[in-house]
């Protein structure tokens, strides 16, 4: 199975509509993969906090119509990282959209875990409730969802081990201050879990924050496969969904659990 994370630039001086007609052909260019994935609020950018009121919009807005279109036109099943979704009651979610290759929408995702220490984020956005699988149909290959901050609550990864994981995509807006914490815990939630983590950053600077960049493709022994740089960049990677349980069979580490809850 073939993945491609698009580590895309966000900068403060291209407007929301500019910036989804260029992904979405960034998106038509990897028609040779199975999967693509981008970063975490792509559309504003993770800190463009003024932003959030005015360009949120439904599940069903003009981001959904674009990467649609976008899936279709490549045939592949999309991650399309996460907007400012506004709800029927008013309220705002991070939320993440996941596209089949025949550009139907096929899972949603509300980030749990919502950063800002009682600011921008935290205070802006409700969270959500739910945990989020994907099957990927052929692939032999089960996506679980979840957001930037969420890397940092290792329950929910358990969680999604438990509903059937065996990768998990993970778009962030994530700072480059904290780099280190970034590449530390993906490969952590890949050991513990073993589990594929496939985890895009943007890159580029937006409301004085610059961005991490380095995305990357972490297999279930918590080797590295491939990182991006800095800057804007395409990172594909073939994956094998059967070292999954060749890892787990292997080190049955997750069998010795004593702790949670087991469904």
């Amino acid at each position: 199975m073939r993945a491609s994370l698009i580590q895309i630039a966000v900068h403060d001086g291209e407007s929301v509509a500019s910036r989804r007609s260029r992904v979405a052909e960034l998106v038509r260019e990897q028609s040779g993969s199975d999967l693509v994935v981008l970063p975490e609020l792509w559309p504003v950018g993770a800190f463009a906090y003024e932003l959030f009121e005015t360009e949120a919009e439904p599940v069903d807005g003009p981001t959904r119509a674009v990467m649609a279109e976008a899936a279709r036109d490549a045939g592949v099943w999309l991650h399309a990282g996460s907007i400012v979704e506004r709800a029927g009651d008013g309220s705002l979610y991070n939320t993440a959209l996941v596209l089949s290759p025949e550009g139907e929408l096929a899972a949603t995702y509300r980030k749990i875990h919502r950063f800002g220490f009682d600011q921008g984020e935290a205070v802006m956005m409700a969270a959500g409730d739910s945990l989020t699988t994907v099957p990927l149909p052929g692939q032999d290959l089960t996506l679980g969802l979840a957001t930037c901050y969420d890397l940092r609550f290792p329950e929910l990864f358990r969680g999604l081990v438990d509903n059937g994981a065996t990768a998990f995509v993970v778009p962030a807006g994530w700072p480059a201050r904290r780099r280190a914490h970034w590449t530390l815990l993906n490969r952590a939630r890949a050991v513990e879990d073993q589990a594929y983590v496939l985890a895009c950053c943007s890159a580029g600077t937006h409301a004085g924050v610059e961005q991490a960049g380095h995305s990357l493709v972490v297999d279930p022994w918590g080797e590295v496969l491939a990182e991006a740089g800095p800057g804007e960049e395409v990172l594909t990677v073939d994956l094998d969904p059967k070292k999954i349980p060749e890892t787990r069979e292997a080190f049955p580490a997750l069998k010795d659990r004593m702790l949670g809850l087991r469904r």
